[in-house]
């Protein structure tokens, strides 16, 4: 948090997070040199270390999520080609209309709990391919799944989805800006979620705490592809191996503490459910606590305010909760005595 809010538990998203110390060191210590001529080593490296996280051969380090995705949908996609996708995925529902405008595809919006299409859902919705119909090209996923309350999808619930995608011959792009976390829950490694895929994304600043930048990862072939739309887009860096150290930190030392925001996000739910607020958690729940309010939520999140507690709105009567490791069990104590206090709202 800033100085300006540094009195305060800052629950609206885990983007909220500051470098530690220690990733400040290795931001310092960082090798540069000139990354669009391939020539940053610690970009380089950190490309190369992630690609083998991912289970990729190849990724490419981008300034944003959004970036991150829309360069994988221009890269999978042609002008008037269709996307299937939940109707609340990030790239259809935060990224402003980004595909409209870069990759003039269009969506084929589904929904189904948790974030996930029913694969008959799917399979029911790919047309014939003649000319009065855009050609079926991509499937898009999210893992976690935000809007989901941050739900963690196993490698067995996402495949049946992705086998008719294959039977379609439909591209398969998953982004997976929290797959860390997902990873985390489920017990399981990051490349595992992404093994069945055709193209991952991944962001750094998020729960893992690095302070700007994401990757998106798929073959060799895909990303020099990917590189070209990075510069289209104005993502191309220079000496941008300073933040890539923080994200080579993020990696290393970051992942498996997701835990720790995990346990208190349930320890979050307990709480307020013992006070009587209805919480909606998925079935492998992350790092995120839905409320659901009787009244209106932002009113709640300005009562919160006074609290010396920040929240986000995920509705018109739905708060976000997002735990992440700026927030200490004082904090948590801070909000679930804060909720308490304003149950009369």
């Amino acid at each position: 948090m800033s100085s300006f809010y540094q009195d305060y538990v800052d629950l609206r998203s885990d983007t909220v997070t500051r470098p530690t110390s220690a990733m400040r060191e290795a931001m310092y210590r960082a090798e540069v040199g000139d990354d669009v001529y391939g020539e940053d080593p610690t970009v380089n490296q950190l490309e190369e270390y992630a690609a083998h996280i991912l289970g990729k051969k190849a990724s490419l380090f981008v300034p944003s999520g959004t970036m991150a995705n829309q360069i994988a949908v221009l890269s999978h996609t042609q002008r008037g080609d269709e996307i299937f996708i939940h109707r609340d995925n990030h790239i259809f529902y935060y990224e402003g209309g980004a595909a409209a405008m870069w990759s003039q595809a269009t969506f084929n919006q589904l929904q189904g709990p948790e974030g996930l299409i029913p694969a008959d859902e799917l399979e029911s919705r790919i047309r014939p391919r003649n000319i009065h119909h855009p050609r079926p090209r991509l499937l898009a996923l999210e893992n976690t799944h935000n809007r989901a309350g941050g739900a963690a999808l196993s490698r067995d619930r996402l495949l049946p989805l992705i086998q008719v995608a294959r039977n379609h011959d439909l591209r398969v792009h998953l982004d997976g800006a929290r797959i860390a976390n997902a990873a985390v829950a489920l017990k399981v490694s990051i490349r595992e979620l992404a093994q069945d895929t055709d193209s991952v994304s991944l962001c750094l600043s998020k729960g893992l705490g690095a302070p700007v930048g994401s990757l998106v990862a798929g073959t060799r072939e895909y990303i020099e592809q990917a590189r070209v739309y990075r510069k289209w887009l104005g993502g191309g860096m220079r000496q941008a191996g300073i933040i890539a150290a923080a994200g080579i930190y993020a990696l290393r030392h970051h992942v498996e503490r997701l835990a720790d925001d995990h346990s208190r996000a349930k320890k979050l739910a307990e709480g307020l459910q013992s006070l009587g607020y209805h919480v909606d958690m998925p079935t492998i729940p992350t790092n995120m606590v839905m409320v659901d309010l009787e009244g209106d939520a932002d009113k709640f999140i300005a009562a919160l305010k006074t609290k010396n507690v920040l929240a986000g709105a995920m509705g018109l009567k739905r708060l976000r909760l997002v735990t992440h490791l700026d927030v200490s069990d004082e904090g948590l104590e801070h909000t679930i005595d804060a909720f308490s206090q304003l149950l009369s709202l």
